[in-house]
């Protein structure tokens, strides 16, 4: 069984959770996923089966989207609402006025990890050393957000759409926003509607999942190709699948490329995905990931 198969992730269960159900359902320990979601989240998580787990690292597009939930006038040890109340402010805000306060979020910008994140610093996980009282100093990461909009605000509560790149926290992202505003925020809600191309129209849920057989199953999956749906292809002809099969780099001079890039989903002569490619100085098209061949319809 190789291949992709989006679960919604329920409130409650952790990524891990996920993967290990996921195995126990698939017959195999060969199972990763795209991208944490932590308890109190929910939504779109891709589950990589079998060979597919080659690509688990090589996600042409890490983008993340998010519906987050948020309350001004408080703060939490968490940055979520789940988490221990450290301050209250009783300071109203109008929409208008935190629609003044959001742009300086938008774009490239740095964020400093929550110590309740997995996060590794000294071989420990920050959510380790959070749970036994003690934060540690912790670098600024660059991240970017590419849309940020309210969605609706109301006595302090609201919802915020969020587009971002990989390894941004929403709940840090919405308890800076709340400093800014000068009442403090946490995250009420949040719910991932889009990872990377896969979104909640992909996803099927755990229970669904559990109820099927084998067979059905397999009908889910999700070919590697979809996952590369939107790279430039690279597509050879006999001769030269044989020679990438054997390890040999192709004059890039003579390949077939769809249009100028700096990788490619590299594909047979009929049509089975074969890498990820590039051109290196030489001018020759090498692999960066080999993937056992696999059919377009898998």
């Amino acid at each position: 069984m190789n291949g992709i198969i989006c679960v919604y992730k329920e409130k409650g269960f952790t990524s891990f959770d996920v993967v290990a159900i996921m195995r126990r359902i698939c017959g195999t320990k060969k199972i990763g996923h795209g991208g944490t979601l932590d308890p109190m989240a929910e939504g779109v998580l891709p589950i990589f089966v079998g060979n597919a787990t080659k690509a688990v690292d090589f996600c042409p597009d890490s983008s993340k989207e998010y519906r987050a939930g948020f309350r001004l006038g408080i703060s939490t040890d968490t940055q979520d609402i789940t988490g221990k109340i450290l301050s209250e402010s009783n300071k109203q805000v109008s929409k208008d006025e935190l629609e003044r306060i959001l742009p300086p979020f938008r774009g490239d910008i740095m964020q400093l990890p929550p110590m309740y994140s997995a996060v590794q610093v000294g071989g420990k996980r920050l959510y380790d050393l959070a749970r036994e009282g003690i934060e540690v100093e912790r670098q600024p990461r660059p991240i970017t957000i590419h849309r940020l909009t309210l969605d609706s605000f109301e006595n302090n509560e609201g919802f915020l759409t969020v587009g971002c790149s990989k390894g941004t926290y929403i709940r840090t992202l919405i308890h800076d926003i709340g400093q800014a505003a000068a009442t403090g925020a946490a995250m009420t809600s949040l719910l991932r509607t889009k990872s990377g191309v896969f979104t909640l129209e992909d996803c099927h849920r755990l229970d669904k999942l559990k109820a099927l057989e084998q067979g059905e199953l397999e009908k889910l999956l999700m070919p590697l190709s979809r996952l590369y749906e939107n790279v430039p292809k690279a597509v050879l002809d006999e001769k030269q699948t044989r020679m990438f099969r054997n390890g040999v780099l192709l004059d890039a001079g003579r390949v077939a490329f769809e249009k100028e890039s700096e990788i490619y989903a590299v594909y047979s002569f009929d049509g089975k995905l074969m890498a990820l490619g590039y051109v290196n100085e030489s001018g020759e098209l090498a692999a960066k990931q080999r993937f056992k061949d696999q059919s377009e319809t898998n």
